[in-house]
């Protein structure tokens, strides 16, 4: 059996786990990896606006991996849609860019549980194997912990690199167009990130459990000593 200081140690690790998968979870299904303010370059085109009636044109959007939203200030008032990633929109984004970013999701939150079953059973019982123990859990964080910073670096160059958030609002525009006036990485992005954080203090937690805690002795009551006065006594 396990001392109570490793239980209390991989118990500790199975939470932040627990807590990686699921905020890896929330990343995945919310809609908000960017936010941003857009301008409708052809309605102040057409109008010719200056900057105290660019409010009247400025919007804004906000986008997850599968859906999002956008508001339309075209001079015709505020229109709000619904912003679709899947099936057709993809494909006029760096489809394969996008998708290597679920996947790589996908892939962290796998090795998060594998990452949780190992200290839930290290947490039980003392492990023969070396793979199964420490090492085993420093190989399993670490690979959760690097696919999850993939998938953020991936993300990370379809913004900047790839123009994802203006090929995002323009997309089936017609006859308006729009430019990007502000762009920012909303919590879903960053909750991706807090989970690669996440697996580096567990890291730092099952290296914990190699410290030697020194043992309470308890004092021994002590012996009566018999000297050659007691027995001529």
């Amino acid at each position: 059996m396990p001392s109570l200081w490793k239980k209390i140690v991989f118990s500790f690790g199975s939470i932040l786990c627990i807590t990686s998968a699921a905020v890896l979870v929330v990343a995945l299904a919310s809609e908000s990896w960017v936010t941003g303010t857009i301008l409708c370059k052809t309605g102040v085109d057409l109008v010719n606006a200056s900057s105290p009636e660019l409010v009247q044109f400025t919007g804004d959007i906000y986008f997850g991996l599968f859906q999002g939203g956008k508001t339309r200030k075209c001079g015709l008032g505020i229109r709000r849609s619904k912003i679709y990633i899947f099936p057709r929109l993809v494909k006029t984004l760096n489809e394969g860019l996008h998708a290597i970013v679920i996947l790589f999701i996908f892939v962290a939150i796998g090795f998060a549980f594998v990452s949780l079953a190992f200290c839930i059973y290290n947490a039980r019982k003392v492990p023969y194997q070396s793979v199964k123990g420490p090492l085993g859990l420093y190989l399993w964080n670490f690979i959760a912990g690097l696919f999850g910073s993939l998938a953020s670096l991936c993300f990370l160059a379809s913004v900047c690199h790839h123009n994802l958030t203006e090929r995002v609002a323009n997309y089936k525009e017609s006859f308006f167009q729009f430019v990007v006036l502000e762009e920012d990485f909303g919590f879903s992005f960053w909750l991706c990130v807090a989970s690669v954080a996440l697996h580096g203090a567990n890291i730092i937690v099952v290296a914990m459990s190699k410290i030697h805690l020194p043992k309470i002795q308890s004092k021994k009551p002590e012996e009566p000593t018999v000297t050659a006065d007691d027995l001529l006594y």
